[in-house]
């Protein structure tokens, strides 16, 4: 407080009463920079985020400012923003009309069911995560096309120009960048051997440093002129070809003819009252998040607690039988009959839990998948967008691991991704992130692999309430429901929410992961006295939100764990 005000309070009782009256309004104020009414974006990178907000400064509505930030993380966060991968969007219009588009990488069409198998069936170790064989079909530039024609305002070179610039001109890369940079130098090399720029050659990385990508500048250029040819055809395509030569790679100039993102129906359930919109498959984030959140619903999780032993259980056991169904009943929905309804039918979920003991853990191999019974027909990175019209896109985009394949095309300065891993490249044998599946999920040609991400909007009585998603690969799913109960249940502010500690278990292997400040040490000292395995692990997720307030202004939630930044006006 400055030296005047005490004068003030010293001088004057009346002074002194008038302020203690004002200080609230003065408080207030103080807060109103957090909160905003004519757009926010929150993305993994400061920088993406500021371009996005510049799209809606221009007037671009949320899809525009999503199609800008996309090329722009292509530049700017390499390790998962990309054009050479592919991803999920939801989006809700300010009217309440909501649609999902699938842009998922599919297996190329010499893609076999066992091309990561040796001659006895077993999988040769890394042979589905690093290199050009691991490379699925990219769809990033075919869905934003997509997206453009059906809902976009401002032109496509508008969109593409600022990723342009920053490739071009180069950007100052963080802290966490630079190390991460320096981290992969020998695995890049020996990917690369023809180089990229992404290799600093005489020394390392360091925070401030100008990273410029003029190859892809020139990638970029191209599809800003000639839209989606600019990639699946002519130079760009020439050159991803050529280096599927120069490794192992399968993708052919058919593949990238034939791709084509595909919007979808969104899934869409009911928490407490709260509308949840989601993705459905090739994504199994929609059904396994809503079929979380009812199985948890009737249990009084407020009065429980945050963090408290029922808690935790309620969930891990939710948990623990929502992934055992993942691995057994979901799969592209354009290969394989899932049971939507079925898995998302209340007395089925109702079921599900009936067995949970809360005095003891139930071990994960006595939990099978269940049978529902009505058919019909970690390096990824989220961001989220709200318009002052009040339209909202919530994206997760993609290469699997972070920096996918490790593979840079040579002439056209794009990562590829690394998503065939993804699939169930044989039953029971985990992917990266330790996750199970079966014939759903096996290996065709033109085939999207199964994912965890998880892009979600949330409405109540027809308001926009809140838009999320986060990476983690296998832990998507649970940072989502998290952050969302931290929000309903727990009545967690949106930046408290996301910087939560977090907690993950996944049917196999049968551990809690938790990070460092998850779960205190009494609590975690219960659950293993009641036969939980407690796995202490380095961060979970990086969720970015957005909650809307009753005013309708926005408040952002961008995660502590990474460069993440939340930008509004």
């Amino acid at each position: 407080m400055s030296q005047k005000l005490l004068y003030l309070m010293r001088a004057s009782r009346l002074n002194y009463l008038l302020l203690l009256l004002i200080l609230p309004f003065l408080n207030s104020y103080a807060q109103t920079p957090s909160s905003y009414k004519n757009g926010m974006v929150v993305t993994a990178h400061p920088v993406a985020s500021q371009v996005g907000i510049d799209i809606l400064k221009k007037g671009g509505n949320a899809v525009d400012a999503a199609i800008a930030v996309q090329f722009a993380l292509a530049v700017v966060y390499p390790n998962a923003g990309n054009i050479g991968g592919g991803g999920f969007m939801v989006y809700r219009s300010s009217k309440n009309e909501v649609s999902t588009l699938d842009f998922r990488e599919t297996a190329p069409g010499k893609a076999t069911k066992d091309m990561y198998l040796d001659e006895s069936g077993n999988p040769i170790e890394r042979l589905s995560l690093d290199g050009q064989l691991s490379v699925g079909t990219p769809g990033t530039v075919d869905g934003m096309v997509r997206a453009h024609q059906k809902y976009a305002k401002l032109t496509w070179k508008e969109l593409l120009q600022p990723a342009i610039d920053l490739a071009r001109k180069g950007f100052s890369i963080t802290a966490m960048q630079a190390e991460e940079l320096n981290s992969r130098k020998e695995i890049f090399q020996r990917f690369n051997p023809l180089g990229t720029a992404l290799i600093k050659k005489k020394d390392e990385w360091k925070e401030g440093d100008i990273l410029q990508q003029k190859e892809l500048a020139r990638t970029l250029s191209l599809i800003k002129e000639r839209g989606r040819a600019g990639f699946y055809e002519g130079r760009t395509a020439h050159l991803l070809l050529e280096e599927m030569k120069r490794g192992n790679g399968i993708i052919s100039y058919q593949d990238l003819k034939n791709y084509q993102a595909k919007w979808r129906k969104p899934i869409v359930g009911n928490y407490r009252g709260y509308e949840v919109i989601s993705m459905p498959p090739s994504s199994s984030g929609g059904i396994a998040l809503i079929s979380l959140l009812k199985a948890v619903e009737p249990y009084p999780l407020k009065r429980w607690g945050f963090q408290r032993d029922s808690t935790i259980q309620l969930i891990v056991e939710a948990e623990r039988r929502v992934y055992a169904d993942r691995a057994e009943h979901l799969g592209d929905a354009d290969f394989y009959k899932v049971p939507l309804r079925g898995l998302l039918e209340p007395t089925y979920l109702l079921n599900r839990m009936k067995d949970i003991n809360f005095n003891k853990a139930t071990p994960s191999s006595e939990v099978k998948a269940g049978k529902p019974n009505i058919y019909e027909s970690e390096q990824t990175t989220h961001f989220s967008i709200v318009d002052k019209e009040g339209n909202a896109v919530a994206i997760t985009t993609t290469l699997n691991n972070s920096y996918g394949s490790q593979v840079v095309v040579k002439g056209a300065g794009f990562l590829l991704n690394d998503e065939m891993d993804d699939f169930s490249i044989k039953p029971g044998v985990p992917n990266l992130y330790g996750l199970l599946g079966g014939t759903a999920n096996a290996i065709e040609p033109g085939k999207r692999m199964l994912s965890a991400m998880s892009p979600t909007i949330v409405t109540k009585n027809n308001n926009l309430f809140m838009v999320l998603g986060t990476p983690g690969g296998s832990t998507i799913i649970t940072s989502v429901l998290q952050t969302i109960l931290n929000v309903v249940d727990f009545q967690m502010e949106i930046q408290q929410a996301v910087d939560a500690p977090r907690f993950h278990h996944q049917w196999m292997p049968d551990e809690i992961f938790v990070e460092e400040k998850a779960i205190d040490n009494s609590v975690r000292s219960n659950l293993e006295n009641k036969g939980y395995k407690i796995t202490p692990r380095s961060s979970i997720g990086r969720v970015d939100a957005i909650l809307v307030n009753q005013d309708g202004s926005l408040i952002g939630g961008a995660d502590v764990r990474g460069d993440d930044k939340a930008i509004g006006y």
